[in-house]
């Protein structure tokens, strides 16, 4: 298993549970100042979402003076803070929350305020002074140096915040936003060679594109399914003291149905992500109170695994995701992504579990149970998520990994063909693109579970032998290895040499398969 992440003191039980919130950045941009945080404390008080688990208050870019004082430590904004950041710190303490603050990697902020390049050790002391627990590095203005590469550079930077962290007792949580600066480019070796070294660095990365502002213009749906999508590439990469980050809960973005604000909630739980709200908290309505306070999904959320839901089938329109929780359930999370209603039928297979048993599956929004032998029916109105936890009785408690086998890249689903033949194709929900992992590391489809995987001369789907070539390693690069020719899976080529993070060669799994750590 690919060791927990050794975060910003070398040990995992920094954030053994992802946080919980509020930053004023998707909401009020650079228009936060010390009013809107102390009514922000008070109401999440008031409003029952502090004793929900909500108690981190972020502040993002813009707090600071455009200079630093002659000792060249940060100065913030007196008039946007009179009485002090200090004095904030200390006064929602007094309250039961912590302060977190943006500094970037780069000479400037992304607002052109004063970064941390080259002030990396007076800033983190500074923090720590003013009673600041949390910090979130972004990456604007950064430039290579040394005749290093922009990854190298920031991979240089960020390392060395690390090392500054590493001294300091206690320690800062420390989110890392390296990730999001190579997320859009054409080839995403550079994303993936980021997401690679991001997780030993810090507690948290957010890993994509900023998710839509309040103001923005577009779609805030489109722009949770990007973030969205992105989250489903990296689960190899998430463990307890580490966790994907795709970016904030916009709970009240006019531009979003309640429908699709309880999607968004719901597929962040699922992954066990971050629950950072960016949203004006004392003018929540009382059903976007009652999605942010959902204890079951809080729950699954903030439990103790750590593991992020994985694709366990993708349709044209309806993914269906699993993942297992503390104690040995189950977890059911099926999105429509579709504009009208779909009818889902989920066999238990496909959640990893056997026929011929009887489970429980519990609704998280209603609270209704109901008992499921071989399969769900699941009725979804558009963009609607639905969950379930799913009790299994201890004489039919194994699992298997199960879920697609996906290029990370294109996108595309392993298939089994006709005649043995395999291939990548288009992801369609059928159980020829739906694989079991084994404890032995054998791939075998749905559609025929006597047979494996094979690396020969060529990729075929043969009957299971035990032979080295139907033996796969899984890497925390993405790298199926097989064990017999020690060559990759490549979408376009079989099997070949193991390149650097080849936009071929990277693939999603199952949650719950074995990553080696190279």
């Amino acid at each position: 298993m690919f060791p927990l992440s050794l975060g910003s003191v070398s040990f995992p039980n920094l954030l053994p549970t992802p946080p919980m919130g509020f930053n004023n950045w998707a909401r009020f941009m650079c228009d936060l100042n010390e009013t809107l945080f102390v009514e922000t404390a008070s109401a999440m008080i008031s409003t029952g979402l502090q004793e929900a688990g909500y108690n981190r208050l972020n502040l993002d870019d813009c707090w600071m003076a455009y200079e630093r004082a002659p000792d060249s430590s940060l100065q913030w904004n007196t008039t946007k803070f009179p009485h002090g950041i200090p004095w904030l710190a200390h006064h929602l303490k007094a309250q039961g929350f912590h302060l977190g603050i943006y500094q970037d990697a780069g000479n400037l902020t992304c607002g052109g305020y004063p970064g941390s390049f080259g002030h990396e050790a007076i800033d983190a002391q500074t923090f720590a002074a003013w009673g600041i627990d949390y910090l979130k590095l972004d990456g604007c203005n950064v430039f290579p140096e040394h005749s290093r590469t922009l990854e190298e550079e920031y991979k240089a930077r960020y390392a060395h915040w690390h090392a500054v962290l590493q001294q300091m007792h206690p320690p800062l949580i420390f989110s890392e936003s390296a990730p999001a600066y190579f997320a859009e480019t054409p080839n995403l070796t550079s994303w993936y060679e980021v997401m690679d070294w991001v997780p030993a660095f810090g507690e948290l990365a957010r890993h994509s594109t900023d998710i839509l502002v309040y103001v923005g213009q577009g779609s805030a749906w489109d722009s949770i399914m990007v973030n969205y999508h992105y989250n489903t590439l990296l689960a190899r990469y998430q463990r307890p003291g580490y966790f994907n980050d795709p970016d904030f809960l916009i709970s009240d973005h006019p531009g979003l149905t309640l429908e699709e604000k309880r999607s968004h909630f719901a597929l962040w739980a699922s992954f066990s992500a971050p629950l950072i709200i960016s949203a004006y908290i004392p003018g929540l309505s009382e059903e976007e109170l009652a999605i942010l306070r959902n204890e079951e999904l809080i729950r699954v959320d903030q439990d103790a695994l750590g593991l992020q839901a994985t694709l366990a089938s993708r349709g044209a329109e309806v993914d269906v995701l699993t993942r297992s929780l503390e104690g040995g359930d189950r977890l059911l999370a099926v999105l429509n992504r579709g504009n009208g209603v779909a009818m889902v039928k989920v066999p238990v297979e496909w959640i990893g579990l056997e026929r011929g048993c009887t489970y429980t599956a519990k609704n998280l929004w209603d609270g209704e149970v109901q008992v499921v032998e071989e399969e769900m029916m699941v009725r979804l109105d558009s963009h609607a998520t639905q969950v379930y936890r799913i009790t299994l009785p201890e004489e039919c408690s194994a699992v298997i990994p199960t879920g697609i086998v996906f290029n990370t890249a294109s996108g595309n689903c392993l298939t089994d063909g006709d005649g043995g033949r395999v291939g990548f194709e288009a992801c369609k929900g059928s159980d020829t693109q739906i694989w079991q992992v084994t404890e032995l590391g054998n791939l075998r489809p749905l559609s025929r579970t006597s047979h494996c995987l094979t690396a020969s001369s060529q990729i075929s789907v043969e009957l299971c032998t035990g032979h080295q070539d139907q033996k796969w390693t899984y890497a925390i690069t993405g790298n199926l290895k097989t064990e017999g020719a020690k060559m990759c899976l490549t979408e376009g080529g079989g099997i070949s040499q193991c390149g650097l993070e080849k936009d071929s060669q990277v693939f999603g799994l199952p949650s719950g398969v074995d990553v080696k750590s190279s």
